[in-house]
């Protein structure tokens, strides 16, 4: 989520005080009118219609609202944000939200239903694979896929899902969602400013045109470049280097008491903790609880806040069916592996069993957190705790190997390539433990570790390219199905990553997605588990409760307000902090 210890040029930190001055504040973190973070990743986006990362997150819940949110530190309770009530009808078929008067977006336009009308097809036509307008889809119209890849979906359907009757925004679903009202919480349901996207030259909402948006790349859109919504902060800058966002001056709610915020991409970790030390950085990406207990607690300027829920799952995936060039030689041969070299379920084991969680607890996350046995929170209903994990067994993962293509793997030998997210000490760990186990069991065996950038491994793993890679989730809405259905349905959004399709594990989540009786959807996840173990589809990381450290001189920060649905860094948006 890393030889160099200088941020950046003398010419990139000149600009980015140029910026910061036009905006009326400085670059000294240790002023109360700018907010400095800095972190490894690149920002992907800032357009809500395709943001579904956590780096992209963090900016554009800030720049953006939904018609709802997340209430205190509840991750089940929501309350109105630009809606101020809805109503439920037809049996959770029918939803009318009235929406906030007095609302602008940072363009100067006036908020209103056609903005939430546009924001919703939009959605819905492009919904991209990067995205998160799957779930939408599924709600509206019955399926997770676009128009390309659905011929049955149809303008028609699209307008008759969501449209206006008058001020009121009016939502039909063709069978109900019990997660519909969450799902609208999401950071990528932020309301777009229409009139501003369609001069900008975004899709313009009508059907002369809605067949050319679908599916459209919105990554790098115009509306990326130039964001406007509703938030209480609006874009100054977005560069390779760093994102600045300034206080909207006519935000309809509570003022910001920060005026600046400045995001910067640092990747080397000693980079970051100097900053944060002297405090030059009021929050960073800190490499986890071993960085943060070694070298953070105690001192002087520093404050930490402990115990936090996971509300995330992460495994590394491991590619039955790898897509583009031949990995090495794409042959047992020793110099490389072939396309479908993870299909064999004995490889898979090997490769799990040969991977020492309790180490990488100890290592990692400071002895905090537990094996799981299935890519879901254990917080979350469905999860199983009576169930046991993968063990790690060096001598089972030998057995396994030795099985493995009928013993070509062990005879023959492979290297393989295990991807990780550039600057992310835990990943990195992680990948290094992995391949240390791996390369013990065997002279033949080699497991190369590629960083690479965050956009990157999205692209990559998207498109199937990656071979194995580091996987991580955080919820887009409090329910089991948005964990079990991504990591594991043959449909899921993270099948790219594995390509399995297991019709066993696709009926059981089906019949789990159909059924509101908890203790059948409870049982049901329990097999899915069971198998998912027994087939080894992923290698389990532990789950992690977490910390965060920050400058104590940044208030608003504490275990009443964090919310892990609401926001990445903090679990506090930034129009909710201030600084002394």
């Amino acid at each position: 989520m890393r030889p160099s210890t200088q941020i950046r040029t003398a010419l990139g930190l000149t600009t980015l005080m140029l910026t910061l001055a036009a905006c009326g504040g400085g670059t000294n973190a240790g002023t109360a009118s700018t907010l400095v973070v800095q972190e490894s990743a690149d920002i992907p986006t800032l357009d809500p219609g395709t943001s579904y990362d956590t780096g992209s997150g963090q900016i554009v819940e800030n720049l953006y609202e939904t018609l709802l949110t997340y209430k205190g530190n509840s991750i089940r309770d929501l309350e109105p944000l630009l809606a101020t009530e809805w109503q439920e009808n037809q049996g959770g078929r029918e939803y009318r939200f009235t929406l906030r008067d007095g609302v602008k977006f940072h363009s100067g336009n006036a908020f209103t239903c056609a903005d939430a009308e546009y924001t919703f097809r939009r959605n819905l036509v492009t919904n991209t694979a990067d995205s998160g307008n799957w779930f939408l889809s599924e709600s509206l119209l019955g399926t997770a896929s676009n128009a390309n890849d659905d011929q049955s979906i149809t303008w028609q359907r699209i307008t008759d899902a969501v449209k206006c009757d008058g001020e009121t925004l009016v939502f039909t679903l063709p069978k109900a969602d019990p997660a519909f009202l969450a799902k609208l919480a999401y950071t990528g349901q932020g309301i777009v400013d229409s009139k501003h996207a369609t001069q900008i030259g975004e899709w313009d909402g009508t059907e002369a045109t809605w067949k050319a948006a679908v599916g459209k790349d919105l990554t790098g859109s115009p509306l990326s470049q130039q964001p406007s919504g509703t938030g209480a902060y609006k874009l100054v800058e977005k560069t390779s280097a760093a994102v600045t966002a300034t206080a909207f001056a006519e935000y309809w709610g509570d003022k910001p008491s920060i005026t600046n915020v400045l995001i910067q991409k640092v990747p080397e970790q000693a980079a970051r903790l100097q900053a944060f030390e002297k405090g030059d950085a009021d929050l960073i990406e800190t490499g986890g609880r071993p960085v943060i207990e070694a070298q953070l607690r105690g001192k002087d300027g520093i404050a930490i806040l402990d115990g936090l829920p996971d509300t995330s799952a992460f495994g590394i995936s491991m590619n039955q069916a790898i897509k583009g060039n031949a990995i090495g030689s794409g042959k047992l041969d020793g110099q490389g592996i072939p396309a479908n070299f993870f299909s064999d379920a004995d490889v898979r084991r090997g490769f799990v069993a040969a991977f020492d969680v309790p180490d990488y607890i100890k290592q990692v996350q400071g002895g905090q957190g537990d094996a799981r046995n299935v890519l879901l929170p254990d917080s979350f209903p469905g999860y199983d705790t009576e169930l046991s994990g993968a063990k790690f067994d060096l001598d089972a993962a030998r057995a396994a190997f030795q099985q493995a293509w009928d013993g070509q793997v062990w005879q023959q030998g492979f290297t393989v390539n295990v991807s990780y997210r550039a600057g992310s000490v835990s990943a990195q760990t992680g990948m290094e433990m992995l391949k240390k186990n791996i390369e013990s069991l065997n002279p033949k065996f080699r497991v190369n570790i590629v960083s690479k950038e965050w956009s990157e491994i999205i692209k990559g793993s998207n498109q199937g390219t990656e071979a194995m890679v580091m996987t991580g989730w955080a919820p887009d809405y409090a329910d089991a199905d948005n964990f079990i259905t991504t990591f594991y349905a043959s449909t899921g959004y993270y099948n790219p990553r594995i390509n399995v399709t297991d019709s066993q594990i696709d009926t059981w989540i089906t019949e789990a997605r159909s059924t509101t009786d908890t203790a059948r959807r409870n049982e049901l996840y329990k097999q899915v588990a069971e198998r998912a173990l027994d087939q080894a589809y992923y290698i389990l990381l532990p789950s992690n409760p977490g910390i965060i450290a920050y400058r104590d001189t940044v208030k608003g920060i504490s275990k009443d307000t964090f919310n892990p649905m609401v926001a990445f860094r903090t679990g506090t948006l930034w129009k909710d902090l201030s600084k002394s």
